[in-house]
Parts: structure tokens; sequence; C-alpha cells
């Protein structure tokens, strides 16, 4: 399933200032994202993402990727930092 990954990371991020800050640092391996989720919201990661040449996968709902994070609130986005 797509969410394998972000369950087994030993290192990730949540939520979108963090992962874009892993982004910006060039230690985001993949980035996730809730469909649900505000556009304006995510838009600049998955901008920095493409620029950075990470790929973007897309989760149904922000409580199933918070759910998968391991947090009982809903995610934006997340990112793998080490797997």
């Amino acid at each position: 399933m797509i969410l394998d990954r972000i369950r087994r990371a030993k290192k990730r991020t949540i939520g979108t200032n963090q992962t874009a800050k892993a982004l910006q640092q060039s230690a985001a391996k993949e980035v996730y994202v809730a469909r649900d989720a505000d556009q304006h919201v995510i838009a600049p990661v998955i901008s920095l993402a493409q620029e950075k040449g990470v790929s973007v996968l897309w989760v149904d709902n922000m409580k199933l990727l918070g759910k998968a994070c391991g947090i009982e609130v809903g995610a934006a986005t997340a990112a793998v930092i080490e797997d």
C-alpha cells in the first residue's frame, strides 16, 4: 500500500512547514500530500518537491495520512526522511 513506507520510516516529517523545511534542506526522499487539504496550503510543498525532484504521492485524505504518521489528527503533508 502507498502508506507503508511512511509508516515504517525511521524518521519522517509531519505537517506543511516541517515538510517544506525538509525539502529545502534536500532531506526529504518522498512527499505525501492529502487530496482534501487546502490547495493554498499544499501548493508550495508540491512546487518545492517538483523543483527538488522528489516524488509526490497522493493520499485520499488528511485523516488517513495523519493516522499513517502515528498522530490522532489529520496531516496535509508528510515526508520520509530516513527509511
